[in-house]
């Protein structure tokens, strides 16, 4: 950039600084409430809750339970929870079929949370992942290739199923080819022009989600097996750039970068490139790595979960998908 600030000692940068007001005058970012969604786990069953051992504080949750949560983030200000069922093993299929019927786990929770805190945004999952026998997230062929046209019917399936059951937004995370026009066809056809999609765009094959797996009860079902035959790989920026050019030309209103922190270069430059809504997501292996260092005192809670989400804003970000995101409400209103 050009530089017209005159030499030290006239200039001298820590002068704003000195004092509190001044930093505050000068902040070019600031995280509120509004920048927050809270990913939550959702258990069959009522008066349910079990630990995620990978990912400490956090639970899965049977509906009724949720629905009291969902009391407490709409008093704290959150905007919206994302849904993502942990389907029992024996409804898992070959062709995941579980995953659109309407008396699904996502879908009843969906409708609870509706029923009891209208305001609360709801944003689904669209993935096939839970509901497999092998944790792909799509239809395989012989040679255990995902299928992408096979998929993206099932996936269209899935959508109007949580739109059916009043999702506010639809989140494809599954990353095949044209899914996005084909859900915002259907949606359309079916009079559900103002479900809104987050389209997870540019959603690398990473290392980062293994604790997430073992929160849905995906994590056995994949095995050893990976999704780099369709997540993107983590070596690239500029692809990440012509899938969400494609994701927005085919309906997509929000586009999703995951993970988060470590591709934060990517957020930036898809905010620069498109200046539309980019949200990103602090997956549950970020979430992770920061409370072992919490719970073993090496680094100090509150500082460390509000700067790492700030960052999330400085880089671009206008929302993010995060499990710190109940405590960051619970610090940004005053009360912890």
């Amino acid at each position: 950039m050009s530089y017209h600030r005159a030499p030290w000692p006239a200039t001298r940068m820590r002068r704003m600084r000195k004092d509190d007001f001044s930093r505050r005058l000068m902040r070019e970012n600031t995280l509120t409430v509004d920048d927050l969604i809270y990913p939550v786990f959702v258990l069959d069953g009522e008066q349910r809750t079990e630990a995620v051992p990978s990912m400490p504080g956090v639970e899965r949750k049977s509906i009724d339970l949720l629905v009291e949560e969902a009391r407490e983030l709409a008093d704290l200000g959150v905007p919206a929870m994302a849904l993502f069922p942990v389907t029992p093993a024996e409804v898992k299929s070959l062709d995941a079929a579980e995953a659109w019927n309407p008396e699904g786990l996502a879908q009843r929770a969906t409708r609870a949370i509706k029923a009891a805190v209208p305001h609360m945004g709801v944003i689904t999952d669209v993935a096939l992942d839970p509901f497999t026998t092998h944790g792909q997230d799509g239809i395989l062929d012989d040679d255990g290739y995902v299928l992408n046209e096979a998929t993206v019917t099932a996936l269209v399936k899935q959508a109007l199923s949580h739109a059916d059951a009043g999702a506010d937004m639809v989140a494809p995370s599954d990353m095949m080819d044209g899914r996005i026009g084909a859900i915002r066809q259907a949606l359309e056809e079916q009079g559900h022009t103002l479900t809104r999609i987050m389209a997870y765009s540019a959603k690398y094959a990473s290392a980062y989600y293994g604790p997430f797996r073992d929160a849905v009860g995906s994590a056995a079902n994949l095995g050893k097996a990976d999704k780099t035959t369709y997540q993107m790989d983590p070596a690239n920026s500029d692809e990440a750039l012509h899938e969400i050019g494609l994701d927005l030309a085919e309906g997509a209103d929000v586009v999703m970068v995951k993970p988060g922190m470590p591709y934060l270069d990517v957020v930036r430059r898809v905010k620069d490139e498109f200046r539309v809504p980019v949200y990103a997501y602090q997956v549950s292996g970020e979430y992770a790595m920061h409370m072992a260092a919490f719970q073993n005192g090496w680094l100090d809670q509150d500082k460390v979960m509000m700067e790492s989400l700030l960052a999330f804003k400085r880089a671009g970000a206008d929302g993010i998908l995060t499990y710190f995101a109940k405590a960051a409400a619970v610090k940004l209103a005053g009360r912890g």
